[in-house]
């Protein structure tokens, strides 16, 4: 089972993610994420936030060995050329470690006070479907292209319809919630769409995103179908469970 950790950027500094990211990738974690929105999603409203892809430039530079990316980028923030674009120099300061993590979006106050238009669910999904062989297109053309040939993408979501068919179709890695039963649901209807399209379902890195508490039913996890448990966390980056749950492992 392979371990990772989401810092929230929300009610923090960059000092303190910086020193989260450097002691989590010391610990030996397998990826490193944080959120792309800007605002806070819980707590103080108006607390200090960061922004997504200039911190994980950072992270990029400041760690050696864990996979880093956003979970997710919101699609619907940046032109999918320039994401690519974004992406492909990120990936290059990791010297290899960038996951394209990408969601159709769905933090209303990003929208309204950023400028974007939010509209419906279906649009957005639909925007994200159209948009997804436009970033493979230019990901092909960028000189030079990504260190690895290409970057892993990773599609989060549980929709039934259209998210979890744009996973079987498109990415290498998909992202869930739980609780178990929830994360075990969602792989079996994800593997169905594969059955339908022809993919062997295998290919398809299961990821779930938890509390730390929950990664005492990392066995319940793995049973479910989950490869890769990214366990959340906020300011003051407690690493404690998670130094746990790899000297167990």
């Amino acid at each position: 089972m392979k371990i990772g950790v989401q810092l929230h950027p929300q009610a923090t500094t960059v000092e303190q993610m910086r020193a989260a990211w450097r002691a989590a990738d010391e610990l030996g974690v397998d990826s490193l994420w944080t959120w792309d929105h800007f605002f806070p999603l819980y707590g103080e409203k108006d607390a200090a936030h960061f922004e997504a892809y200039t911190l994980l430039a950072a992270m990029a530079a400041d760690t050696r060995q864990a996979m880093t990316g956003a979970l997710v980028s919101c699609y619907s923030y940046r032109n999918p050329n320039l994401l690519a674009d974004m992406a492909r120099t990120v990936d290059h300061i990791s010297g290899g470690r960038f996951i394209l993590g990408l969601g159709s979006g769905w933090f209303q106050r990003d929208y309204e006070e950023y400028g974007y238009e939010f509209g419906t669910v279906v649009g957005r999904l639909k925007a994200l479907e159209a948009g997804l062989p436009v970033i493979r297109d230019r990901l092909a053309k960028l000189n030079p292209g990504p260190v690895n040939g290409t970057l892993p993408l990773m599609i989060a979501g549980g929709g039934e319809k259209i998210t979890l068919r744009l996973v079987a179709e498109h990415a290498d890695m998909s992202n869930v919630f739980g609780p178990v039963e929830n994360a075990r649901h969602k792989h079996e209807v994800l593997d169905r769409w594969c059955e339908k399209i022809g993919r062997d379902p295998a290919e398809i890195e299961r990821t779930v995103l938890l509390k730390p508490e929950e990664l005492a039913q990392a066995d319940a996890y793995a049973e479910a179908g989950a490869d890769h448990l990214i366990v959340m966390t906020a300011s003051p980056f407690d690493l404690d469970p998670v130094a746990r749950f790899l000297a167990a492992r």
